[in-house]
């Protein structure tokens, strides 16, 4: 199963992301023009998650919504990523008609907390923006690959 999806580079509009956790989830989103992530909020999944994202779905109005699938560093998907699938499917069927798509989260939290650590805020007692920064890091790779498209295509895709 592959469980990187490509971005359909033609969507124009906000994006949003999902770094969803066990305890909580992070989400961010971006500007109308792909150039810029920022988090939104940290959702406990104690709390109708759903739900709530998808008063932020209406709220942002995304063109699409980008969940982070955990997959295991050789590539497989175990439990973790199956929840996170079951979850996406719940959360697709609350937002029809806009898609949710997966894409690979490897390391996103680690660098999150690196990224924390190197600014000096102390990753353990930012657990919950952790989440958002981890969510951030999962939409600007999305970011970087609709950006990368459409220069592609507007320069004619061939390398200098």
């Amino acid at each position: 199963m592959n469980s990187e999806e490509r971005p359909d580079t033609s969507l124009r509009g906000v994006r949003i992301a999902v770094d969803w956790g066990k305890a909580r989830i992070g989400v961010a989103a971006s500007d109308r023009d792909a150039i810029l992530a920022f988090p939104v909020e940290t959702v406990q999944t104690a709390n109708r998650p759903v739900q709530r994202l998808a008063e932020i779905v209406a709220e942002y109005e995304p063109v699409e919504v980008i969940m982070g699938l955990p997959v295991a560093l050789d590539g497989t998907e175990k439990i973790a990523a199956r929840d996170v699938r079951q979850a996406g499917h719940q959360l697709a069927e609350a937002i029809s008609p806009i898609p949710v798509r997966w894409v690979d989260e490897r390391m996103t939290t680690r660098t999150a907390a690196r990224a924390l650590h190197d600014a000096g805020r102390d990753a353990r007692k930012q657990r919950g923006v952790i989440d958002q920064v981890a969510a951030v890091a999962i939409l600007e790779h999305v970011l970087e690959q609709v950006r990368s498209a459409r220069s592609a295509t507007t320069t004619g895709g061939t390398d200098s």
